[in-house]
């Protein structure tokens, strides 16, 4: 059987010695992106999620506040997508840079070359590790998941090793992951972390979840929902899209009304009703 190396096995001397007891400040406060953690960003199709991910980048990488979560420092930024083809996506970014001119220029990168490499090859994650070191990245986003893998998202064991993938993605390069990723067909009101697609191992390998929903198609109003592992939860919270500057912006506190669950009225409710007041012939 091999032995770890003399300096993996250390004790909690050692390790008082060498860390701060005190856990590292996040990167997105509060408990939004922890240091080194894993953010889900997640929603069904064109709900915002690449954009509100991208005004987040830019926010990482500039250092400043502009979607209402404080960012204490700039932070270099590796952007790995694969939905836009590249002169699209550094159009959809020079779109964004207008409102803040060029903070976030020398600090956020993009993988050029990431289409058709994959996580769950070997090859493919050298790809990713290599980009995340030429970058000296200190995030990296993912966007979206589905397209970093070749897996049945329904098989619990394949899903095990893909997030082993991500795992040592995060570990080589000691950065955090920001993953955009969908979610199922059909979720509870109060479900976040467990509505995302795919085995229960995504829910389990992450530090933060964010869940995009629209409450009204007729708006560019979306609603945030939250689930930290080491922070207390933030309440719902509604963001803008600006369509011509493409940045999201606070919109006020969700209404009471909004946070309520809503069911369609069934006959059977109907009829319940109808007999609790005397009349019984059916409808």
């Amino acid at each position: 059987m091999s032995k770890p190396p003399a300096d993996a096995v250390l004790s909690l001397a050692q390790l008082l010695e060498q860390q701060s007891p005190a856990p590292p400040p996040c990167l997105v406060e509060p408990g939004l992106l922890p240091s080194q953690g894993i953010l889900f960003v997640g929603g069904e199709p064109k709900v915002g999620k690449s954009l509100l991910v991208a005004n987040l980048a830019l926010s990482l990488a500039a250092g400043s506040d502009r979607l209402g979560f404080p960012v204490p420092a700039p932070r270099r930024v590796l952007v790995c997508q694969f939905e836009l083809p590249v002169p699209q996506f550094v159009s959809r970014l020079a779109i964004m840079r207008r409102a803040m001119g060029s903070a976030a220029d020398q600090n956020l990168f993009v993988d050029t070359r990431a289409t058709g490499h994959l996580l769950s090859a070997p090859q493919g994650l050298q790809h990713f590790l290599a980009a995340a070191q030429a970058a000296a990245a200190e995030i990296i986003i993912l966007d979206p998941l589905y397209s970093t893998h070749d897996q049945d998202e329904n098989d619990t064991r394949a899903m095990a090793a893909l997030c082993q993938s991500l795992l040592r993605v995060r570990e080589a390069s000691r950065a955090a992951l920001i993953i955009v990723h969908h979610v199922r067909k059909s979720i509870g009101r109060y479900e976040i972390g467990s509505a995302f697609r795919g085995s229960s191992a995504l829910h389990a390998v992450g530090d933060s979840y964010v869940l995009l929903t629209r409450p009204s198609p007729q708006f560019n109003t979306v609603e945030l929902r939250f689930q930290f592992r080491y922070a207390a939860p933030l309440p719902p919270r509604l963001l803008e899209l600006d369509a011509a500057a493409l940045w999201f912006s606070a919109a006020g506190v969700l209404p009471v009304a909004a946070a309520t669950d809503r069911r369609k009225v069934e006959l059977a409710d109907v009829q319940q009703a109808l007999t609790e007041l005397g009349r019984t012939d059916p409808l």
